[in-house]
């Protein structure tokens, strides 16, 4: 099967283009023009360089394959001041979607994210059919619940489609590093001394390939949760102080005393051209975030399995230490 895959230099992206090779598939590796191509150096694939926002380009670019998986996106914590959140999560899933329609692709593979659900301390479990983002939702959170439904209204005309909806995810091949990737990357290497009350699910890129990978090897259809392990901010950085065989005290602060310093964040990050450490939208994410994300569906269909977080933090380690990043 020849497989195209958006976003293919991502932390998502390297993980699924390596467990497709490793499974026999053929891979066009797609990537945006100013992309680093370090997480597909020595790779077999064929590597094309195209702007999910260029409708023409992506149709060539879909040309003779079978399905396509689309990764690429833009994560966001602090809201959407050019527009390029929506323009990228929703626009370009519509136009990828199309893409497929015109060049005969029988299956698209939309990866979208657990934040395309609204949380509600109200939910017993959040599940598949809980409530979606809304208007006073974060701009990241609208834009995958409107990039869901751009693309469900296109493949109502003749396209295959599975949506996976992973939580946070962590892990190895990381080769930017991403944002929770430069976070981990710190504490392993003894700093952060602070961390922020509250805390998220996690699950490994690896897992969420291998469901990528049930995907287009099944006759799996509509929409999966994929979910690892919930565990506080603190409790996270404890396992990646084992992992790295550091023991060191760290104070947790709740994030109304965190909100504070908020302003000052954003501020370091415009004067260092960096991506904020953390911002109100991300505490806002913690606070809320509860442990009862359920994905019995992705389970019962994919043969979904997240492996144990302690495993994801020691693998993570060792690979960001082998690349030099800690």
């Amino acid at each position: 099967m020849r497989v195209a895959v958006t976003g293919a230099t991502g932390h998502l992206g390297a993980a699924t283009v390596r467990a497709l090779l490793a499974h026999g598939f053929e891979v066009r590796a797609l990537y945006h023009p100013r992309s680093d191509l370090k997480a597909l150096e020595g790779l077999a694939v064929e590597p094309v360089a195209v702007d999910i926002l260029d409708p023409p380009a992506l149709r060539r670019t879909f040309h003779g394959i079978d399905a396509v998986v689309h990764l690429a996106g833009l994560i966001s914590i602090n809201g959407d001041p050019d527009g390029m959140v929506a323009r990228t999560n929703v626009d370009g899933a519509r136009n990828v979607a199309e893409a497929c329609l015109a060049a005969g692709v029988a299956k698209l593979v939309h990866i979208s994210s657990f934040h395309a659900f609204k949380p509600s301390p109200e939910l017993s479990r959040l599940d598949e059919t809980a409530p979606r983002a809304d208007q006073t939702s974060h701009a990241y959170d609208r834009s995958k619940a409107a990039g869901e439904d751009a693309v469900r209204a296109v493949a109502v005309k003749g396209l295959d489609l599975v949506i996976l909806n992973p939580t946070g995810f962590i892990g190895p091949h990381d080769f930017k590093p991403s944002l929770t990737g430069r976070m981990l990357c710190r504490v392993f290497s003894g700093g952060v001394p602070l961390v922020i009350q509250g805390g998220f699910d996690w699950i490994d890129t690896r897992d969420v390939a291998e469901s990528i990978l049930a995907a287009l090897q099944t006759r799996a259809s509509g929409q999966y949760l994929l979910c690892g392990h919930w565990v506080t901010i603190s409790e996270l950085v404890a396992l990646c102080g084992k992992a790295a065989g550091i023991q060191k005290r760290r104070f947790a602060v709740p994030w109304q005393v965190a909100r504070l310093g908020a302003p000052l964040e954003l501020l370091k990050s415009k004067l260092t051209r960096s991506p904020p450490g953390y911002t109100g939208e991300s505490l806002v994410i913690l606070r809320d975030s509860r442990d009862n994300c359920c994905c019995e569906k992705a389970q019962r269909e994919l043969g979904f399995e997240a492996r144990p977080l302690a495993q994801t933090i020691d693998d993570a380690h060792a690979w960001y230490r082998a690349e030099g990043f800690i």
